[in-house]
């Protein structure tokens, strides 16, 4: 799906500040830092022209975070937009890649009588396949 089309289906203006992070978002295999995707931009817009844009599509949930610890978090199209089922994310610890796991089932949380979960997220951490020693 191109940016426009992606806009044009959470009727957002088209702005090319929002156009951009998209593109960079869709051309990547993996989840992006808002540094790596405000790097790639090559600064074409300032802070708060990007932060904005950044935040109105978290916020109409084009664009979703993981959260790989309190220091790191990553960011990837919602499910919604890729049509990918709820799964797992892996994070090497080598290169820092995060990858979507679209084949690792996900457990089930098993909650009290009451509680209802809306939302988790599940990253698996350890070495990816470039990164693991040769056996």
């Amino acid at each position: 799906m191109k940016p426009i089309e992606i806009l044009h289906q959470y009727q957002l203006k088209r702005t090319s500040c929002r156009e951009g992070i998209l593109s960079v978002i869709i051309n990547h295999n993996e989840a992006l830092s808002e540094n790596e995707i405000r790097d790639q931009l090559e600064s074409h817009y300032d802070r708060t022209t990007f932060y904005r844009a950044f935040k109105t599509l978290i916020e109409s949930k084009i664009v979703h975070k993981i959260v790989v610890d309190n220091q790191l978090v990553k960011y990837a199209l919602d499910n919604h937009i890729t049509q990918k089922k709820e799964h797992a994310h892996f994070y090497c610890e080598a290169c820092h890649a995060v990858l979507c796991l679209e084949t690792t089932p996900l457990p089930k949380p098993n909650l009290p009588n009451g509680f209802q979960a809306n939302n988790f997220e599940y990253v698996i951490k350890g070495l990816c396949k470039k990164c693991s020693p040769k056996a």
